[in-house]
C-alpha cells in the first residue's frame, strides 16, 4: 500500500508563488510588483533587489545552493546554466550567500550556442535572458541539488527575440490590447485585462532501460527506425482508459507528487491507445505558464522514468504501426474577473458578444490556416498528421451541432432565433440515473475543435513547446479582434453594424467549418474544393512563416520581426534536416554493424545445418531449410543495396545548400531511401532467429515494461 498524500499541504510547496510573495515581501514591495505581473507596470532596482533577497533566503530553506535563469532556446528543449549564490570569500576566508536584483532581472549566457538562423554569428556571443515575472520561480531538485529556477526571456545583443517565451509574452499583450476593445464595446468596463489560458495535455510511452539501451535508433534518434508489428498491437482496444499496471502507476505517482510540488497542476491520468502509451492533462493556466508547466511536465517525466529503469518516450511516432503521440492544446481567454469569452451560455443564439468571437475565430483560422499548420509542424509529427490517428493536415474547425445550427441560420436568414437543446440520455437500467446529454458530441478528427468554452488545437507533437501554436493562435486572433474593433468602433448604429458583421463573418468563412469525418478521404477532395491548404510535411509548412501576410500580421502586433521570422524558418529547415540525417546516419550504422552481421551468422548457421542433415541423411528433406536460406539471401542482398543507396543519397545530401534546398532533399529523398532500407530489414526479422537478432522487438518494448 502507498502512503497517504496530503496534496493540498505539497502542492506549490517548491515555488515562489503569490502566497510566498505576499509571506515575504515588505507589503510595498509585494504590492509594486503584483502591479508589474498584473498591470505591466516598470519594475524598480529597488523592488527587484528586494524580491532578489527574498527568493534567495526563500530558496536557501529549501536547501538550494544555486540559481539558474531558466529559458526555452529554439531548441524547443529548456536551457540553464548554474551560478551558485557564494559571494568572493572574505578575509577571514568565510563566503556570504548573495543574490541581487540585477543577478535576478538580467542573466548573459552565450548567446552563438543557440540555434539563431543568422541572427547571431559564432564570433556574436552576447546575449541576455530577462526575468518573467509573470511565471512564478521554483526550486528543482535532481542529482545536482536544489536549483532555484527563474523562467526568463532571452535575446540577443541586438535585441531579436532568440526563445519560445518572448514571442509568446509579446502575443499576449497583443491580444489583451485588442480583447479589451471588443469588451468595451458591449459595456464592459470592468474587466482590466484579458488572458489567454491553455491546457496542453501531454501523450508519452513508457519503455523498459534495459530494452532501451539495446536499440540505437531509440538512443540516436527518438523513435524505432527498424521493427516488425508483433502478433498484437492496439486492435483489440483492450489498453485505452485500462487498468494502470503497479509499475506503471508507481512511476504515475512519483510523477504527480514532484509535479504537484513545483504547482503544475496534474488532474487526469491514464492508459492511452497504444500499449506502452499514456496521457497526463493538467488543469488550465495563464498561456505563459502553462508553457513553462508544460516543458517541466516533459523534464520530470523523463527525470521519474529513469528512478523507475524506465526511459519516457516524447516522440510523435516512436513505433510504426502504432498510435502516435500528440499535445492537446485546450485554448481559451479569459478576463482578470473570471469571463470566458468563449462561453456561449445557455442560448448561443442571443449571446452576441460570444457569437462575435467565435466568427472572429473563424476569419483567424481560415485566414491563417497555414500558420497554424506550420506551428505543429516538426520532423516527427509528419509521422501522425494525416495519419488517421491524429488530425489531418488540413486545418480545419470543429462546431458541433449547437454552434453549426446557429451560424446555419445566420447565413441563410440573416438572423439566429434558436438554439439546439441538450438532451437526456436514457440509460434502460433502472438503477442507473438518467444523464444530461451536451448539446454536441466531440469530433476527434478535428484539428481546432470547440469543445464547450474552449478550442481544442489537437494537431501538435507530443515533443514540441506549445509556445509556438499559442503565439500564432493569440496573435491571429488580436488582429481579427483589431479588424472588428476598427469596424464598429465608428459604427453610428451599433447593434446593426454588429448583426451584419457577424453574418459577413459566418457567410466569409463558413469553409472553414467541418463537422464530419477528417480522415475519410472524401474530405481530402472536399478540402481542396473549398480552397482549404493541405500541408503535408514540415518542408512545406515552413514557408508560411515568411510570406507577405504574416510578416504584416506580426509586425503589426509587435510580436515578431521580419527578420526573426525569416530566422526561425531558417531554424525549422535545419532542424529539419539535422534530424532526418542523424536518422539516416543511424540507419546506416545499425544496418551495417547489427542487422547485416547478424543476419550472415543466421544463414552461415542455416547452410551449415542443411549440409550436416544432408551428410547424416542424403534422403532427407532440407526444403523448408533451402526455402528460408534463399529468402534470407535474397532479403539481405536488398538490404545491402538498400543500405548503400542511402549511404550514397546521404553523402549528396552533404552537398546540398543547407536551408530550403538540403531539407527539401531530405523530405523527397532521404525518406525515401530510408523506407526502403526499411522494408527488406522489418522482413528480416520475422525470420531470423529471435536469440540472433540484435535488438529488441516491437513485443518486447511495448508489452514488456
Amino acid at each position: 500500500m502507498s502512503e497517504a498524500l496530503n496534496v493540498s499541504k505539497i502542492f506549490g510547496e517548491d515555488v515562489f508563488n503569490d502566497t510566498v510573495m505576499k509571506e515575504r515581501l515588505p507589503k510595498k514591495v509585494y504590492e509594486e510588483l503584483r502591479k508589474t505581473i498584473d498591470e505591466g507596470a516598470e519594475l524598480s532596482s529597488a523592488v527587484a533587489d528586494s524580491v532578489a533577497n527574498a527568493m534567495k533566503d526563500w530558496a536557501i530553506e529549501k536547501g538550494a545552493t544555486h540559481y539558474t535563469h531558466w529559458f526555452q532556446p529554439l531548441t524547443g528543449v529548456t536551457a540553464e546554466k548554474h551560478d551558485s549564490f557564494i559571494s568572493a570569500p572574505k578575509s577571514n576566508g568565510k563566503v556570504l550567500m548573495e543574490f541581487s536584483g540585477k543577478e535576478l532581472v538580467k542573466g548573459e549566457p552565450d548567446a552563438s550556442s543557440f540555434p539563431s538562423g543568422g541572427l547571431r554569428a559564432t564570433f556574436e556571443a552576447r546575449g541576455y535572458t530577462a526575468w518573467d515575472c509573470t511565471s512564478p520561480a521554483f526550486v528543482k531538485r535532481d542529482a545536482t541539488g536544489a536549483v532555484l529556477c527563474i523562467p526568463t526571456a532571452f535575446c540577443s545583443y541586438t535585441g531579436e527575440a532568440l526563445d519560445k517565451k518572448t514571442p509568446l509574452l509579446r502575443s499576449m499583450e497583443a491580444i489583451n490590447t485588442q480583447a479589451l476593445r471588443i469588451l468595451r464595446l458591449f459595456g464592459n468596463t470592468t474587466s482590466k485585462r484579458v488572458t489567454p489560458s491553455v491546457g496542453p495535455e501531454q501523450e508519452y510511452f513508457l519503455v523498459d532501460r534495459e530494452k532501451y539501451l539495446k536499440r540505437k535508433d531509440l538512443i540516436f534518434t527518438g523513435r524505432t527506425l527498424f521493427g516488425a508489428m508483433p502478433p498484437k498491437g492496439q486492435e483489440l482496444d483492450d489498453h485505452y482508459f485500462g487498468s494502470i499496471r503497479e509499475r506503471i502507476g508507481s512511476f504515475m505517482k512519483d510523477l504527480n507528487e514532484e509535479l504537484w510540488k513545483l504547482g503544475v497542476s496534474a488532474k487526469t491520468q491514464h492508459n492511452e491507445v497504444a500499449p506502452a502509451q499514456h496521457e497526463l492533462a493538467p488543469i488550465y493556466a495563464e498561456a505563459n505558464i502553462a508553457v513553462d508547466h508544460n516543458q517541466i511536465t516533459m523534464e520530470t517525466m523523463k527525470k521519474v522514468a529513469g528512478r523507475h529503469g524506465m526511459v519516457c518516450l516524447l516522440h510523435e511516432k516512436p513505433f510504426a504501426g502504432v498510435n502516435g503521440s500528440g499535445k492537446h492544446n485546450n485554448w481559451s481567454i479569459t478576463t482578470d474577473d473570471g469571463i470566458n469569452m468563449l462561453d456561449p451560455g445557455k442560448t448561443p443564439h442571443e449571446n452576441k458578444q460570444f457569437l462575435l468571437v467565435l466568427t472572429a475565430i473563424m476569419s483567424a483560422v481560415d485566414k491563417h490556416a497555414d500558420l497554424l499548420r506550420e506551428s505543429a509542424a516538426n520532423p516527427g509529427n509528419d509521422h501522425r498528421l494525416g495519419a488517421n490517428e491524429a488530425p489531418p493536415a488540413i486545418i480545419s474547425m470543429f462546431l458541433g451541432d449547437q454552434l453549426g445550427d446557429v451560424l446555419n441560420q445566420l447565413i441563410s436568414t440573416g438572423d439566429a432565433t434558436s438554439s439546439l437543446k441538450a438532451g437526456r440520455l436514457q440509460t434502460g437500467v433502472s438503477t442507473l440515473p438518467d444523464l444530461k446529454k451536451d448539446a454536441t458530441d466531440r469530433n476527434r478528427t478535428s484539428p481546432f475543435a470547440f469543445t464547450g468554452n474552449k478550442f481544442e488545437f489537437r494537431a501538435l507533437g507530443s515533443s514540441d513547446s506549445v509556445a509556438s501554436p499559442n503565439v500564432v493562435l493569440n496573435t491571429i486572433v488580436a488582429e481579427a479582434f483589431c479588424d472588428i474593433a476598427d469596424e464598429l468602433e465608428k459604427a453610428d448604429d451599433f447593434d446593426l453594424a454588429l448583426h451584419d458583421l457577424i453574418k459577413k463573418l459566418a457567410t466569409e468563412h463558413q469553409r472553414i467549418v467541418f463537422n464530419g469525418d477528417g480522415y475519410s478521404d472524401e474530405w481530402i477532395a472536399e478540402a481542396e474544393r473549398r480552397g482549404l491548404p493541405n500541408i503535408k510535411t514540415m518542408v512545406d509548412a515552413i514557408p508560411a512563416l515568411t510570406t507577405d501576410k504574416a510578416i504584416k500580421l506580426f509586425e503589426k502586433f509587435g510580436v515578431f520581426t521580419k527578420a526573426e521570422l525569416e530566422s526561425r524558418a531558417e531554424v525549422q529547415y535545419e532542424a529539419y534536416s539535422k534530424a532526418l540525417n542523424i536518422e539516416a546516419k543511424a540507419m546506416i550504422d545499425i544496418a551495417g554493424k547489427q542487422i547485416i552481421p547478424a543476419v550472415i551468422k543466421a544463414t552461415t548457421e542455416l547452410s551449415t545445418s542443411i549440409a550436416s542433415v544432408k551428410s547424416a541423411s542424403v534422403g532427407a528433406d532440407t526444403s523448408v531449410q533451402e526455402e528460408l536460406l534463399v529468402e534470407t539471401s535474397a532479403l539481405l542482398a536488398e538490404t545491402q543495396k538498400a543500405l548503400a543507396n542511402l549511404k550514397k543519397a546521404t553523402a549528396e545530401a552533404a552537398t546540398k545548400e543547407e536551408g530550403k534546398e538540403q531539407a527539401t532533399f531530405f523530405k523527397d529523398v532521404i525518406r525515401e531511401a530510408m523506407a526502403d532500407l526499411r522494408t527488406p530489414v522489418d522482413k528480416l526479422e520475422m525470420i531470423v532467429d529471435k536469440d540472433l537478432w540484435p535488438m529488441p522487438s516491437y513485443g518486447d518494448l511495448i508489452f514488456e515494461v
